[in-house]
């Protein structure tokens, strides 16, 4: 008979606090599955310590070793894992995969505005809020008035899609007067349609100091032949250990999110893990052995395809984002960039770590926009933040680029 789904995502607690949650996923294959996991893995808060990964092409059987927040859903967690999972089917006996022949259909977006009081920390407590009920911030926009009163609007989308209905709205509205208390004014929730949506776009111009600069896809460090390294980065391939599958080594420094960063970009040249090994050592360093193919079923032997995929890897675990702290005039403003796969997913929970960064750096935000933009054939979304006129600049632009870039990494 077919697989239960209940059996697809098993979540074993550990017996002691020094150990790890093991999750294991034992589902029908395709090309991405690690990268969707570990992303939904990461919107939880949680870190991955190890992983092994194991596919025949068709079935695939991973486990992960995570660590993380005592409050973690672990319930939910688990049902969002299995969405993320290709369906099963149990007729005939045996379980497969059934191909989606319509694509998804987008979902709904809903506009979040709010009129209060400002105070130190408030647009933090607002996005923490909007995170822990699974509501996505696709843009948003933040202004502060003269008098002190601060404007906001969020367009927002709902993971479990039931904001369309009157108690998710009241809970969710519910949820965010506890937080704002008496510097609440005016609070709603509506749906809006395309046209509003792209009406709240960011502009599209972006100054060419920043693209020169923030967006510079070059490194400085030499490139040796078969190997690129750098202070705390070394990836390695080989083609001859394995009959069939390329072998990639890395060695690197752990970040928040790495395991994700490496999945999206063999996501997105479509390479497919038959097996791997992911390990966290002493001192931040991690190590992985990743056997991998051509969507054809080939090993990567054409130099240039090599040398693209060496250069991706490289960057995303020397520079998974951008962070910079520019003059704008009188003004001064944080921007953040942040690459998006192929599919037009972004990593998740940026916003909410900028703006806790600045929140324990005492840095007042006065505006935000999140737009997304493409750039030298890549699109990033960006979040672009003024900071407050008043006492935030009391902190120097390295502390804050430093706070930030931290912060985004886990390093903090």
């Amino acid at each position: 008979m077919g697989i239960l789904q209940d059996d697809v995502v098993i979540i074993r607690q550990p017996e002691n606090e020094d150990e790890s949650t093991v999750i294991t996923v034992n589902c029908p294959d395709k090309t991405g599955l690690g990268c969707d996991l570990c992303r939904i893995i990461l919107f939880f808060g949680l870190s991955i310590v190890r992983g092994d990964v194991s596919t025949d092409g068709k079935w695939c059987y991973i486990v992960f070793w995570v660590v993380g927040k005592q409050k973690t859903r672990w319930s939910l967690l688990k049902k969002r894992l299995i969405g993320a999972c290709p369906s099963c089917s149990s007729a005939s006996g045996i379980s497969y995969y059934r191909s989606d022949l319509q694509p998804p259909k987008p979902p709904d977006v809903f506009l979040l505005k709010f009129c209060c009081h400002d105070r130190r920390g408030l647009l933090h407590d607002v996005t923490e809020v909007l995170c822990e009920l699974e509501l996505t911030i696709k843009k948003v926009k933040v202004s502060t008035t003269p008098d002190g009163k601060v404007m906001d609007l969020f367009f927002i989308t709902d993971t479990r899609e039931l904001l369309h209905t009157k108690k998710r709205r009241d809970d969710t509205i519910e949820q965010l007067t506890a937080i704002l208390e008496d510097a609440l004014i005016s609070i709603d929730i509506e749906l809006v349609g395309p046209e509003i949506t792209a009406c709240s776009q960011a502009s599209s111009f972006l100054p060419n100091e920043i693209t020169e600069d923030v967006f510079d896809l070059e490194l400085p460090d030499s490139v040796r032949s078969g190997t690129y390294t750098s202070d705390s980065v070394s990836i390695a391939m080989d083609n001859l250990l394995s009959p069939a599958h390329t072998l990639v080594q890395i060695m690197c420094q752990d970040h928040k999110g790495l395991l994700y960063d490496i999945m999206r970009t063999l996501k997105d040249y479509n390479i497919q893990i038959s097996y791997g090994r992911f390990t966290t050592k002493p001192r931040g360093k991690c190590e992985l052995d990743l056997f991998i193919m051509q969507a054809d079923g080939k090993k990567i032997v054409d130099a240039s395809k090599q040398e693209s995929l060496y250069s991706r890897l490289r960057m995303e675990l020397l520079r998974p984002l951008r962070v910079a702290v520019v003059s704008r005039g009188p003004d001064t403003e944080l921007l953040v960039a942040n690459p998006v796969e192929l599919s037009g997913k972004g990593r998740p929970l940026v916003f909410h770590d900028i703006t806790l960064a600045l929140k324990m750096l005492g840095t007042g935000i006065f505006s935000a926009e999140i737009g997304r933009h493409v750039i030298r054939d890549r699109e990033w979304e960006v979040y672009r933040v003024l900071l407050d006129e008043g006492e935030s600049l009391s902190v120097p632009w390295n502390k804050i680029e430093k706070g930030v870039w931290k912060m985004l990494m886990g390093w903090e």
